[in-house]
C-alpha cells in the first residue's frame, strides 16, 4: 500500500448496511457503506462487542459527515471501535497516533530528492493528511490530547466548516473528498489531566474543541460482556474452572477501576490487561505469579497492599508482596 495511490472507490458509498444485523445492537437504522473492500479497510474481528451509544455516534460520523471524538480510559477500545465499524462498512481507515514524535512535516509532507532519467530532482512528497483528505478515507487521530501545538494548528485547518486544507509550501488548496471522514480518540476531554495517569496530555484550545460535532464517552464493558470478549481471545482456556478464574480476573479488574475512580490507587486494569493476564496464566499455569507478572509488578509499591487485598477478595488467596516472580 502506498499513500500516493488514489483509492479506487466511488465518490459516494454504494451499499446499504442494516445496523441491527451487522452491529448486533437495537436499532432500526440503515447506513451507507461500500460494496468493495480495498487494502485500506481494517480486518473484521468477529468477536468484537459494540457499545450501542458509541456505535451510533460513530455511524452518525460516517453517515452525516460529523466529526466525532471518542473519550475514555485506556483499553476501552476507542480506536478499535472506529476501526471495526469501518471494517463492516468497507470504508478505508487510517490511524495516526499524535505522539510527541509526529510533526507538522509528517502530516503535510516534505520535499524529497528523487532520480528522474538519471538526474536528481526535488519533488514534494505528500503526507498522510493531504492524501487522506483527497480520498474516501476515515482518518482517526489517536491520543488527540497529546498532539504538539504545531500539529494541532494544522489539524484545525481541516476542522473548519468547509474542511479545506491549504498547503502553503505548494500554493495549493485541497478540497476534501465527499467521503472523507474525521475521528479522534482521547483520554481526557481537552481539559488536561489532573490524575497523572496520562503523561503528555495537555489542554486543547476550546475553539478547536467546539469544531468537533459529537463527543461520545466509551466506558468499560459490563462484566458479562467483558467476559465474552476476554473468552473470545482466550479460546483455549476451556472448562468451568478456567471460566470461573476469568470471571474473577474481571471482578478484580473492576475493583481496580473503582479504586482508581475513588483515588485509592493510581493504576487500573483495562480489558487489554485482563486478556494479557489470561494469556500469561496459560503460560505459567499459576494465577498468582501470572497476576504479578502482568499487573502487580507495574504498580506503585505503596499501593500493592491495596491491590493484593482486591486479589484476596476475588480469589481467596494471599499474595506475598516480598517474593519475586
Amino acid at each position: 500500500m502506498t499513500i500516493n495511490k488514489k483509492i479506487d472507490l466511488p465518490n459516494k458509498p454504494d451499499a446499504k448496511i442494516d445496523v441491527a444485523k451487522i452491529f448486533n445492537i437495537d436499532s432500526d437504522l440503515t447506513v451507507k457503506g461500500y460494496k468493495d473492500k480495498t487494502d485500506w479497510v481494517p480486518e473484521i474481528d468477529n468477536s468484537y462487542v459494540f457499545d450501542k451509544d458509541t456505535t451510533l455516534s460513530i455511524l452518525a460520523g460516517f453517515e452525516h459527515n460529523r466529526r466525532v471524538m471518542i473519550q475514555g480510559f485506556h483499553g476501552t477500545g476507542k480506536s478499535t471501535h472506529i476501526e471495526q465499524i469501518a471494517a463492516r462498512l468497507n470504508w478505508p481507515c487510517v490511524r495516526i497516533n499524535l505522539d510527541s514524535h509526529i510533526s507538522r512535516i509528517d502530516l503535510l509532507g516534505k520535499d524529497a530528492i528523487k532520480l528522474n532519467d538519471g538526474k536528481q530532482i526535488t519533488e514534494f512528497q505528500e503526507g498522510l493528511l493531504p492524501w487522506s483528505i483527497q480520498n474516501p478515507v476515515a482518518l482517526v487521530f489517536d491520543e488527540y490530547d497529546a498532539g504538539r501545538p504545531d500539529v494541532m494548528f494544522v489539524i484545525q485547518r481541516i476542522l473548519e466548516v468547509d474542511g479545506k486544507l491549504t498547503l502553503l509550501d505548494q500554493n495549493k488548496i485541497l478540497e476534501p473528498n465527499s467521503s472523507f471522514r474525521l475521528f479522534a480518540t482521547t483520554n481526557t476531554v481537552g481539559l488536561g489531566d489532573m490524575t497523572g495517569l496520562y503523561h503528555g496530555t495537555q489542554q486543547i484550545n476550546q475553539g478547536q474543541m467546539d469544531r468537533w460535532h459529537i463527543l461520545a464517552t466509551l466506558n468499560y464493558l459490563d462484566p458479562e460482556q467483558e467476559f465474552k470478549v476476554v473468552m473470545s481471545k482466550l479460546s483455549s482456556l476451556k472448562g468451568l474452572k478456567n471460566q470461573e478464574i476469568v470471571k474473577n480476573m474481571i471482578k478484580l479488574a473492576n475493583l481496580t477501576r473503582t479504586g482508581f475512580t475513588n483515588g485509592d490507587i493510581s493504576t487500573l486494569m483495562s480489558p487489554r490487561t485482563v486478556i494479557s493476564w489470561g494469556q500469561n496464566f496459560k503460560i505459567f499455569k499459576d494465577v498468582v505469579s501470572s497476576f504479578k507478572l502482568t499487573f502487580l509488578n507495574k504498580c506503585d509499591e505503596v499501593e500493592r497492599s491495596i491491590i493484593s487485598e482486591y486479589f484476596q477478595r476475588c480469589f481467596d488467596l494471599e499474595i506475598d508482596n516480598n517474593s519475586d516472580s
